[in-house]
């Protein structure tokens, strides 16, 4: 049988190490030795003995159900074998984590991550003005984590003197040591007259980076009858 579809980008190669690695653009593969954690329903394949656990609230304080927008349940995969990840057909990205590094992401750009990561569940300093993207997962440790991302992120370089502004909705994620605060842009008259629609922000003060994505919260799909 021919095909372009039988091209070298699009096989599966046999595993050469352990770990994760992007498998194409929209995917990610992990060649589990032991145990990795990654978004409950993300899972498209799978080879070799592998099981597959649920965790609503976690092991040992790692697995829990960050409290996001969607919220992150989270599940356990444990054995010898690989298995790949997506979510949606969105761009997939691979961040290293080293000692001392910490990396703040929203939930809902979590893909798969090593079991050598840890994460702890921080509210943005003013958040009951707000609902949305203000509860974010904190890494840290050492280790790769994969994220996903509606179209190419943009990566924000933050200085001390020039903080950035970014739409609640649409950011990913940024440098841990940046400091984060709730930035409302409109008046009270302005909002009751329509305003803008860009009422707050999310302002990073500091030396770091921000991570956003190209659109801001798409729509609930429609559950089919």
């Amino acid at each position: 049988m021919k095909s372009d579809l039988f091209a070298g980008e699009h096989l599966a190669e046999a595993a050469t190490f352990p770990g994760m690695s992007l498998q194409n653009a929209k995917s990610v593969k992990y060649v589990v030795n032991g145990e990795m954690h990654a978004r409950q329903g993300s899972m498209i394949a799978f080879r070799g003995d592998l099981a597959f656990e649920r965790k609503g609230q976690g092991i040992g304080g790692m697995l829990k159900r960050a409290v996001t927008g969607e919220g992150l349940a989270l599940m356990a995969v444990r054995g010898q074998g690989e298995a790949w990840f997506a979510h949606e057909a969105q761009n997939c990205f691979i961040v290293e984590i080293e000692q001392g590094d910490a990396l703040t992401v929203n939930g809902r750009n979590v893909l798969c991550f090593d079991p050598t990561l840890s994460y702890e569940i921080k509210t943005v300093k003013g958040a009951g003005m707000t609902g949305g993207g203000l509860f974010n997962s904190v890494f840290s440790g050492y280790g790769k984590i994969a994220l996903v991302c509606e179209g190419a992120p943009i990566v924000i370089p933050v200085a001390p003197q020039a903080p950035v502004f970014v739409d609640t909705d649409a950011v990913v994620g940024w440098s841990e040591r940046l400091h984060p605060s709730l930035h409302r842009s409109q008046s009270l008259g302005s909002m009751m007259r329509g305003g803008s629609g860009e009422a707050v922000q999310l302002k990073l003060e500091g030396e770091g980076f921000v991570i956003v994505r190209p659109s801001e919260r798409t729509a609930p799909k429609a559950s089919a009858n």
